[in-house]
């Protein structure tokens, strides 16, 4: 039988080794010079590294890939022009953590409508609060969520649960919709703006001065998709200027923050360091079922998922 060379993290290991099918020959790497010798010989790879350049590199060495695994929901930073050029199907960790990003961005929303920070300062100090500083209820709230993929639509799914009225920007026209050409008009409505969209040059920099200044100045931003698809210098005068009354970021540009970004000393930025995804343990278990069903189909003949369109970039 002639077998299939598959090349994967050593971090999956524990997860597929036992479970792999005989068809499939396979290699697991530790670090990137491993990663960069197997490459070459890869049909099937799962190439995921920390260090998106690292990780970019691997996969042009990478020149006999026929299907490309990965963990992130994001593939920026992956070179997408080389791998469309050579036919490479990719799929990505679309909605494996979908759940545990939208409990953080109800958590976020809490924690600005309640004034937490306060209260957990206070805890700090050991000072008993005689009132809440936050007063801030969800139910009757207007949401704008921009990015409706398995992300958005749980989140949807959650602050319909608190009452929250929540609109959503999709091209598909449909009740309590906003098209790609009407949400900036009406920005002005909202008490929080989702960014739950994926990162393309349609979505770099689409929160910028100017839609700052649209936004209600009780209103909070929420950002779990990119940095990049905001103009953090506007969102620092914004918020300096108290423009909007918050903004609750799980996403930087760079990442990690530097230390002396103006960003950490500001009262109303919530920096929550790109832990989202990672406020769960069933990650890589999910990523790992996902892979070997996927192998069946694969083998089959038939479409893995999901399939990222490497022209759109998600």
């Amino acid at each position: 039988m002639t077998k299939t060379v598959t090349v994967l993290s050593g971090l999956i290991r524990p997860l597929v080794e036992n479970r792999l099918p005989d068809w499939v020959e396979p290699h697991f790497f530790q670090s990137k010079d491993e990663a960069l010798a197997l490459a070459p010989d890869a049909e099937i790879g799962w190439f995921d590294m920390y260090d998106k350049k690292d990780m970019a590199a691997v996969i042009t060495a990478a020149t006999n890939l026929r299907w490309l695994n990965s963990i992130y929901a994001g593939v920026d930073g992956m070179p997408l022009d080389l791998l469309a050029q050579r036919g490479t199907v990719v799929t990505n960790g679309a909605g494996i953590n979908a759940i545990t990003i939208a409990e953080y961005v109800v958590m976020g929303m809490l924690t600005v409508a309640k004034g937490y920070r306060d209260v957990v300062r206070a805890q700090e100090r050991r000072e008993w609060l005689m009132d809440s500083p936050g007063k801030v209820e969800l139910f009757g709230s207007k949401a704008l969520l921009l990015g409706y993929g398995a992300i958005g639509k749980l989140i949807e799914e959650r602050l319909k649960a608190f009452a929250v009225d929540v609109t959503v920007v999709r091209r598909s026209p449909a009740p309590n919709t906003l098209t790609p050409h009407q949400w900036r008009a009406q920005l002005g409505d909202f008490d929080w703006v989702i960014l739950a969209v994926p990162a393309t040059p349609e979505t770099d920099g689409m929160i910028g001065a100017a839609e700052l200044a649209a936004m209600k100045p009780t209103a909070t931003l929420i950002n779990i998709a990119r940095g990049s698809v905001v103009d953090q210098d506007a969102l620092v005068a914004a918020l300096n200027e108290q423009q909007i009354a918050a903004a609750f970021l799980d996403v930087t540009t760079p990442e990690p923050l530097p230390a002396d970004d103006p960003l950490w000393s500001l009262d109303n930025a919530h920096i929550t360091m790109h832990l989202s995804g990672r406020a769960q343990d069933k990650m890589f278990v999910r990523s790992a079922q996902r892979f070997l069903e996927n192998l069946g189909r694969w083998n089959k003949g038939e479409a893995v998922e999901p399939r990222v369109d490497l022209t759109l970039g998600y």
